[in-house]
C-alpha cells in the first residue's frame, strides 16, 4: 500500500459519517450486508443503494434505487453523503463514480476484488479520495487499532 492510499484510507474513515453502500444486499450472509452492519455498529450512518430492494429497509435504513436519489432525499434533511462504498462488479463502477462526483461525495471506495482504473481516474480528477480493492471493515479495524489513544501503564 502506498503512503497516499494509507492517507486516503485514514482520512475517509476519520472524517466520513454518512456512507452510501452501493450494492448493499438484504441477505445477512452477503459481504455487503455484514460489512455495512459492522460500519453501522461503529457509528457510521449507512445509506443502502440497491435498485432491486428500493423502497424496502436494510439495517433499519430506507433503500434507494440510485445514489443520486439517495443524495437528493438526504439533502432535504441537510445530510450529505461523505463516502460511496461500492459492492458491484468492476465493469459497473464508472457510472457509480460519476454519480459519486455529482453528489459531491468526498470519497469512492471499491471493495475487495473491485478495480476500475477509469472510474478511479474520473473520481480523482474531480477531487475525490479513492480506495480500490480494499475492504472497509478490515481497514476500519486496522485504523481503529492504530488510532486508539494509549493510556499510561498503571504501576
Amino acid at each position: 500500500m502506498t503512503n497516499q492510499e494509507v492517507q486516503d484510507i485514514n482520512k475517509l474513515l476519520a472524517e466520513s459519517r454518512v456512507i452510501a453502500v452501493v450494492g448493499l444486499s438484504p441477505k445477512p450472509d452477503r459481504a455487503s450486508h455484514y460489512v455495512a452492519a459492522y460500519l453501522q455498529q461503529h457509528g457510521y450512518r449507512i445509506i443502502p443503494v440497491n435498485p432491486v430492494a428500493a423502497g424496502t429497509s436494510i439495517l433499519g435504513e430506507h433503500v434507494y434505487p440510485t445514489l443520486t436519489m439517495a443524495a437528493a432525499a438526504l439533502a432535504e434533511q441537510h445530510i450529505l453523503i461523505d463516502l460511496v462504498d461500492v459492492f458491484r462488479r468492476p465493469e459497473e463502477v464508472v457510472p457509480i463514480a460519476d454519480e459519486a462526483i455529482a453528489v459531491h461525495a468526498k470519497g469512492l471506495w471499491l471493495q475487495l476484488g473491485v478495480v476500475n482504473e477509469i472510474a478511479a481516474a474520473h473520481a480523482r480528477a474531480a477531487g475525490l479520495a479513492v480506495v480500490m480493492d480494499r475492504c472497509t471493515k478490515i481497514e476500519h479495524a486496522r485504523w481503529r487499532q492504530n488510532t486508539r489513544p494509549t493510556t499510561p501503564a498503571q504501576s
